[in-house]
């Protein structure tokens, strides 16, 4: 009998129709003879399927044609809340339905990116030097801001993705109201050093027997920055594998895998990184990847020379080797 899957998809944050792309992707990538695949759309507090058959949150399931349908597992490619900061996580976690990507603890501190940047520093990896700013509380003063950070600096949200809210800030003047459009995408605000170099991005995801690396995937944009319109409206290049030296290239994958075992992630997650001469700088953590057709993960899949449906197989069935094991 196939395993009943759920692609989770949607959410609450400005990132839902990004999710709803990656949703379909990831539909295509399935292999359809061994899985039952659903699309599930979240909205606040209005769970369905793709096409329309109510989600009954007392268990995960749905009823369509007098019969009544329960997942095996979920697929979470929520981009934002509540699929990547740990809240979804802890509902199938209750429900008992395993789910392809990292706890609740892992979620919630990669969501949030001064937290997970901050921790990271602790093992050794360089971050830009950056302020946290939270909703009610009085901001600094914008030249204190600039001479801490310098000019240009990045004024962004702390808790959203896709770059929506995010600014390349020149000078003083622009500083509050870059954060004030911050603060439209929720209740934290990052402030954080420019750095200029290489932009890079590794995924990686590992099973019960192997550490899988893919190829890196340098970006190159001649926007201000990797904002919305070069990530989702083709003003950028993708270069796959990255334009670097062997011995960089082989660090980047490395601390990829290390950050993968600190946080203690699970399924496909997404480091990105700056090159700034020999130094390697930690951007960000990413738990729950795009996934569209020309997503970072599928090129690298792709010029690794894999198959992504088999990549998907092979991490949904690890998980439930996993679970008989431990069940053992």
């Amino acid at each position: 009998m196939k395993r009943q899957i759920a692609i989770i998809a949607g959410g609450d944050s400005s990132e839902h129709e990004v999710s709803l792309r990656s949703a379909s992707g990831l539909y295509s990538f399935m292999d359809k003879e061994r899985y039952d695949v659903t699309i599930v759309v979240l909205k606040g507090k209005e769970w369905h399927t793709e096409d329309g058959c109510p989600i009954d949150k007392n268990d995960f399931s749905f009823t369509r044609g007098g019969v009544k349908h329960t997942f095996d597992f979920a697929y979470i490619t929520i981009h934002g809340t509540p699929g990547e900061n740990g809240l979804l996580q802890g509902y199938l976690e209750m429900m008992g339905i395993p789910f392809s990507c990292c706890g609740v603890l892992a979620a919630a501190l990669t969501f949030n990116k001064y937290a997970c940047n901050h921790y990271l520093s602790y093992f050794g990896f360089h971050i830009a030097k950056s302020m946290m700013l939270r909703a009610g509380q009085k901001w600094p003063n914008a030249q204190k801001i600039a001479d801490t950070l310098g000019l240009p600096c990045f004024i962004k949200s702390n808790v959203g993705g896709s770059s929506f809210g995010c600014t390349k800030v020149k000078t003083v003047e622009d500083v509050y109201p870059a954060i004030e459009r911050a603060f439209k995408e929720g209740d934290e605000v990052i402030c954080e050093s420019y750095m200029k170099g290489t932009e890079v991005t590794c995924g990686v995801y590992k099973t019960k027997d192997k550490a899988v690396a893919f190829p890196i995937t340098e970006v190159v944009t001649k926007n201000e920055f990797f904002d919305y319109d070069a990530k989702y409206k083709g003003q950028v290049s993708e270069i796959t594998p990255a334009r670097i030296p062997d011995a960089i290239r082989d660090k980047i994958q490395a601390e990829t895998l290390r950050i993968y075992d600190i946080i203690g992630a699970n399924g496909i997650i997404r480091v990105d990184w700056i090159i700034t001469g020999e130094q390697i700088n930690l951007l960000e953590v990413n738990t729950t990847p795009g996934m569209t057709a020309t997503s970072f993960i599928p090129q690298q899949v792709r010029a690794a020379g894999l198959d992504i449906k088999e990549v998907l197989t092979d991490i949904i069935e690890d998980h439930f080797v996993d679970r008989t094991q431990t069940a053992g």
